[in-house]
């Protein structure tokens, strides 16, 4: 059998989301994660997250609190340990519910069969239109 390519490894992650399987999207990751999502304060799904059981907290909070509309991933680009993927997506924010529509660019980086590294990039000032009171 052929190892998984880091490419394959973390497009195993979004099936695993869209389906709420939180537990099992977290398995993907390593025990220790490099974990970065640039947003504005008050967001109540982005916790602190440096670990594996981290990342399972995070997708949780993030089905408590948001509804996935849409996903397109556009471009997969891997090299080495490192996997971008570049798309769009529209999720709604249960509290409020205003979509947060945005492009983003996901930085992952893969060793040992594990994610490592998930750092993603979106536009922050549509979460906070969507996600913060007026």
């Amino acid at each position: 059998m052929t190892a998984e390519s880091p490419a394959q490894t973390v497009q195993r992650l979004f099936p695993l989301l869209a389906e709420g399987k939180s537990a099992e999207a977290a398995a993907l990751f390593a025990d220790s994660v490099s974990f970065s999502i640039p947003h504005p304060p008050g967001i109540p799904w982005l916790p602190e997250v440096d670990s594996r059981e981290g990342m399972r907290t995070f997708f949780d909070l993030l089905q408590t609190h948001v509804e996935a509309k849409e996903f397109e991933l556009r471009h997969v680009i891997a090299e080495g340990d490192d996997v971008v993927l570049i798309g769009h997506m529209v999720s709604e924010v249960k509290a409020t519910g205003r979509d947060i529509d945005t492009a983003f660019a996901l930085h992952t980086t893969v060793q040992d069969g594990r994610i490592t590294r998930y750092h993603l990039y979106e536009d922050t000032y549509a979460v906070a239109k969507a996600s913060l009171d007026d």
